[in-house]
């Protein structure tokens, strides 16, 4: 979904952005020009943005996938 059209920023790549590291507003807006241009679309980045950073918190702490006991 679009987010800012002015500038072409989607929630994937507000999500990408989280993956590098991004974790405020103002690191977004420098990462991808979101919100820098006419600015109606600032509630639903930084929306996207805390939705996003709770996602790939809840991957990192995640536990590996389990893949069976070896037989003994």
């Amino acid at each position: 979904m679009y987010v800012c059209v002015c500038n072409s920023v989607t929630d994937k790549d507000i999500h990408r952005a989280v993956m590098r590291g991004v974790r405020t507003f103002k690191e977004l807006k420098h990462e991808t020009e979101v919100a820098t241009c006419c600015g109606k679309c600032a509630g639903c980045a930084k929306q996207v943005l805390k939705e996003a950073i709770h996602h790939h918190a809840r991957d990192e702490h995640a536990l590996p996938a389990f893949g069976g006991l070896a037989a003994a």
